[in-house]
C-alpha cells in the first residue's frame, strides 16, 4: 500500500509537508523473502520489501501487533490512495472485492538493516483461530489459508509501527514494570507473543509460564531464562485451555477446582464462552472503570507478580476470574487479552 500525494502542498501558502513528523505507522506491501515450516502447525514468513527499512520496533518487539491484509484471489494488494492517519476509514472505503482481508499478527522479530531489514511473523496453520484483538486467522480462514501456501514473491499488504515511533503506533501490552515474578499463559494464537517476550527477559527473570498448542510437535525452540520454569501443554483431543487452567490452578496454590463446571471455560461469570475480553492497567473491553491512565506507570511491588495471559477468550477469562477473582490479585499487575474467539465452543 502507498500513501498519497497531497496536491494541495503544490498550492501557495501550503505547509511544507517535509517538515511535519512523520507517521508513526507504515503502510506497506510485504514481499515474501523466506519460509521456513517450524512445525506442523506453524510456519514463519520473512516479509521485505520497499519502506522496509523504517519499520520498527527499535530492539525487541514484546508482543507488538501489526496488521495485514490479505489479497483477495486475482486481486493485488491495496495500493489504493490511502493516509496513514486515517487508514482504516480509507481501507473500509475500497470495494469490498479491492480491500482483502485485514487481520491481526504479532511481529515475531524484525531483522537486518537496510534494504535487508525483514518483518518476521509466525502463522498458525492448524487449530481453530479467529480474528480479535492480536487474534490469528484460524485453518480455513484467508490468512492461514495464504500462509500455507506462501511462495518467495507473495505480497500482502502490511501496517506496521515505524522505527522509533512504537508508542504512537502501540500495540504492545506487556508492561512488568519491576515485578519480581512473572506469569505468563498462551495458546497457539499467542506463542508468537509470548515467545519474543521470554526471549526478551533479563538472564535473572523467575516465573512460569504455560503454553498450550495442538500437538508436541508444536513445541517449538525458545531461549528461556533459567528462574522460569515453562509447562508445554500438548492439547491433541482435550477442551480447549482445560490442562492450561488446571496447570495454573495447581501452580498458584489453588488446587483442583471442587466443581469442574463452576470453574469450566464455558460458564465463566458475565460473559458466553465467544464474549471479547481485553483487561489491561489501562484498558477494559467491559467498560470496567479504570482509576486513572496512569496505573501503567504504577510500581509493581518487589515481592508480587505480574500475569501476562492471552489465547482464546473463553480461556483468558476463566484465567481472569482465578488470577483476579480467587487470588486477588490488582489490576495493575494483570494483562488479559482475548486474541480470538471460539464461536463453536461446547464446553
Amino acid at each position: 500500500m502507498t500513501t498519497t500525494t497531497d496536491t494541495t502542498a503544490d498550492a501557495p501558502d501550503a505547509p511544507d509537508k517535509t517538515d511535519a513528523a512523520p507517521s508513526p505507522i507504515l503502510l506497506l506491501t510485504g514481499v515474501v523473502c523466506e519460509v521456513e515450516r517450524l512445525s506442523p502447525s506453524f510456519v514463519r514468513i520473512w516479509l521485505g520489501g520497499e519502506g522496509f527499512e523504517q519499520v520498527g520496533p527499535e530492539g525487541t518487539t514484546l508482543d507488538q501487533r501489526i496488521k495485514i491484509v490479505i489479497p483477495n484471489d486475482g486481486h493485488p494488494v491495496p495500493s489504493s490512495v490511502i493516509e496513514a492517519d486515517d487508514w482504516y476509514a480509507a481501507w473500509l472505503a475500497l470495494p469490498e472485492i479491492e480491500r482483502g482481508h485485514l487481520r491481526t499478527y504479532t511481529a515475531r522479530f524484525v531483522t537486518g538493516e537496510g534494504v535487508d531489514r525483514r518483518l518476521v511473523v509466525d502463522f498458525v496453520l492448524h487449530g481453530s483461530g479467529g480474528q480479535g484483538r492480536g487474534g490469528s486467522g484460524g485453518p480455513c480462514g484467508p490468512a492461514a489459508t495464504w500462509a500455507a501456501g506462501a511462495r518467495l514473491g507473495d505480497t500482502l499488504g502490511v501496517l506496521a509501527p515505524r522505527r522509533g515511533h512504537e508508542d504512537g503506533f502501540g500495540g504492545i501490552e506487556f508492561a512488568p514494570g519491576d515485578a519480581h515474578r512473572l506469569l505468563f499463559c498462551a495458546d497457539e494464537t499467542a506463542l508468537p507473543a509470548v515467545a519474543s517476550i521470554l526471549e526478551s527477559l533479563p538472564v535473572d527473570a523467575e516465573g512460569v509460564a504455560v503454553i498450550e498448542v495442538p500437538a508436541a510437535a508444536d513445541f517449538l525452540d525458545v531461549v528461556i531464562p533459567p528462574g522460569v520454569a515453562v509447562h508445554w501443554i500438548a492439547r491433541g483431543e482435550r477442551p480447549r485451555g482445560q490442562t492450561s487452567i488446571e496447570t495454573l490452578r495447581t501452580h498458584c496454590g489453588l488446587g483442583a477446582a471442587r466443581d469442574r463446571a463452576a470453574h469450566s471455560v464455558a460458564d465463566t461469570v458475565g460473559a458466553e464462552p465467544g464474549d471479547d475480553v481485553w483487561e489491561t492497567p489501562v484498558f477494559s473491553s467491559s467498560g470496567e472503570t479504570l482509576d486513572c491512565p496512569e496505573r501503567r506507570a504504577e510500581p509493581v511491588g518487589a515481592d508480587d507478580t505480574y500475569a501476562w495471559v492471552a489465547g482464546d477468550s473463553a480461556t483468558v477469562k476463566t484465567i481472569r476470574r482465578m488470577l483476579v477473582g480467587e487470588l486477588g490479585m490488582p489490576r495493575r499487575q494483570v494483562a488479559f487479552m482475548g486474541y480470538w474467539k471460539d464461536e463453536d465452543a461446547t464446553r
